[in-house]
């Protein structure tokens, strides 16, 4: 996240925003509950219980630190115009030329991928090489091991 532009679906900064939500309030109370309960152990020189929930509270304020800053300085993608072109927030199908099986998935910004749920970062070999490109269009894809393979856009939708 240096100097790289943070780039979020509508969806993803409003899982963001839920995100922070439970953190701050629900997650953070049973934090608090639990070093509570801790104290009431004694000695917190040898509580592990103790140790858990404070180093549990750290991580919690680390996160709620990176969300806000993510959501301060994250530009949300608005989509393509009229033109059905690859961007942010697309799903895109795609064929590898010589092959039959096409594969599907959606580009989002960085924060936001998951290859479980097929979701490809724009800063990706695949999903950069598709930014801005259009159904039908075929596209060179350089993988970091450095083979070259070539898709076709069979589908863009949202």
């Amino acid at each position: 996240m240096a100097d790289n532009e943070i780039i979020l679906t509508p969806e993803g900064r409003q899982k963001l925003v839920e995100e922070l939500a439970w953190r701050e309030g629900e997650h953070d109370a049973e934090i608090i509950e639990r070093i509570k309960v801790a104290r009431d152990f004694g000695d917190l020189s040898e509580n592990s219980e103790y140790d858990d929930a404070k180093e549990e509270q750290s991580k919690n304020a680390s996160r709620v630190a990176e969300i806000r800053k993510i959501l301060s300085t994250a530009k949300v993608s608005a989509g393509a115009g009229h033109v059905m072109a690859v961007s942010i927030g697309c799903t895109v199908e795609i064929q590898e030329q010589g092959k039959d099986k096409t594969c599907a998935f959606t580009i989002v910004g960085t924060t936001e991928t998951n290859s479980l749920e097929h979701k490809i970062s724009n800063e990706s070999p695949v999903g950069s090489a598709l930014m801005g490109h259009a159904k039908g269009d075929v596209i060179e894809v350089t993988s970091p091991s450095g083979a070259t393979r070539h898709y076709t856009i069979v589908k863009i939708s949202r």
